[in-house]
């Protein structure tokens, strides 16, 4: 049976497989007129970047490890791998003309820190339930 931290991890990789890119590639963002080629281009790399993130933290949270210290490091791996993208995305709204919303969706604003934060949230506090030391054996169960 998948341990609470597994769980919590695996949600954080469905948002990055699939929310991310679903929220990218959409009339807000790639499909927008308004939006310049290599604000496009950079679109494009956002998206992909979500989906390989999204692999590797499935990947390491589900890996079998031979040793308690190697699934910590498994467990870290995934903390990192599924923050990094919401982390980055809760940081991008500090630089110079940036904005959460264009205005003709209803900007200017940030609607999506929220789920910025919990995504983050489950990956850091996914990795660290399911990390040796915590709980009986290292791993929290369901």
């Amino acid at each position: 049976m998948p341990s609470l931290g597994q769980i919590l991890l695996t949600l954080d990789s469905i948002l990055l497989l699939v929310g991310a890119p679903i929220a990218d590639y959409s009339p807000t963002h790639i499909f927008n007129p308004n939006w310049p080629p290599h604000a496009k281009f950079h679109n494009g790399q956002t998206i992909n970047l979500s989906l390989l993130l999204g692999l590797a933290t499935l990947f390491y949270t589900w890996r079998p490890a031979a040793s308690p210290a190697l699934h910590r490091e498994f467990r870290l791996m995934s903390a990192f791998t599924g923050s990094i993208y919401w982390l980055s995305g809760c940081a991008a709204i500090l630089y110079p003309g940036t904005m959460g919303l264009d205005p003709e969706f209803g900007g200017p604003g940030f609607p999506q820190a929220p789920l910025f934060v919990a995504a983050a949230v489950f990956g850091v506090v996914g990795s660290w339930l399911d990390a040796p030391g915590v709980g009986e054996g290292g791993r929290k169960r369901v």
